[in-house]
């Protein structure tokens, strides 16, 4: 099934601009697939805060708000670390102003017991169901103990690529917390898994048990020279990723990290949010 320009200006946000530009979504649906609908959607649409990092808060919950995007996973550049709770709850309002929930917090980088510490308080006192976290390697065990202190949380390590010494992409992620506590898992960045040549849909049937976020971009090749594009303008199966979230039953965050055109980002991320919807509801 392809998805016509018709369907997808009905359906995404973002048609018009797709339209402009000539992009048209590699959307081939392979026979031996499992085959679902839209309705198996359990996931939902978010933002990674990194997006706007340039910019203030309000800023980004208009942006949301006008793609109507209603999740948004927080960094401490809008809500620092050492936020009172007065703050906090200030923050949650404003976000509410437009229709939008911060749903979780990170990536929170830790190189110390005292820092692991102070981003488990940091995450409970945001009311933050989930922490995207980067730890060292030798802080894992310590991380392991910690979360058993907040029952309430669970911890995704984020991938980083090829551009970082550790936790490169799934496999990596998924050797280090397999035998730990079964609420650490990873933030699944597929462009980030892409660029070091993995199969972010392969690998999302593999460790889905252990994926409890996702950053969504696309990416211009499957090695360390591949950058971030509009979603549908590059080389990851969209389509398939999608229908293999339903396969898998995958029922979180999508948070869309858009990393182009960072000081001006506004009509990419339009128009990845138009396309992935469209994507979501026809794939």
């Amino acid at each position: 099934m392809k998805i016509n320009r018709r369907l997808f200006i009905k359906t995404g946000l973002a048609g018009a601009a797709l339209a402009a530009v000539g992009c048209k979504p590699n959307v081939e649906e392979k026979q031996e697939e499992v085959k679902t609908t839209a309705a198996d959607n359990k996931f939902h649409l978010s933002c990674a805060d990194w997006t706007f990092h340039l910019f203030d808060i309000d800023t980004a919950l208009k942006t949301l708000q006008q793609c109507d995007i209603h999740y948004l996973c927080i960094k401490d550049f809008h809500l620092p670390l050492d936020s009172t709770e007065e703050q906090i709850k200030a923050f949650h309002a404003k976000c509410a102003e437009f229709g939008v929930t911060g749903y979780g917090v990170g990536p929170i980088y830790v190189n110390t017991k005292e820092e692991v510490d102070k981003a488990f308080e940091y995450t409970r006192k945001v009311g933050a169901k989930i922490m995207i976290g980067v730890p060292k390697y030798e802080l894992l065990p310590y991380v392991d103990e910690k979360i058993k202190e907040y029952p309430e949380i669970k911890y995704a390590i984020h991938l980083h690529g090829p551009d970082q010494d550790q936790y490169q992409d799934a496999t990596v992620v998924w050797e280090k917390v397999k035998d730990l506590d079964p609420r650490i898992g990873m933030c699944l960045d597929i462009g980030h898994d892409f660029r070091n040549g993995a199969d972010p849909v392969a690998d999302l049937e593999k460790y889905h048990t252990r994926v409890f976020d996702m950053h969504i971009k696309d990416e211009t090749d499957n090695t360390k020279d591949g950058t971030c594009i509009e979603l549908g303008r590059g080389k990851i199966d969209f389509p398939a990723f999608v229908r293999m979230m339903r396969k898998v039953g995958y029922d979180g965050m999508c948070s869309l990290e858009y990393e182009k055109d960072m000081d001006n980002p506004f009509m990419g991320i339009a128009e990845s949010y138009g396309y992935l919807k469209a994507v979501c509801n026809l794939a």
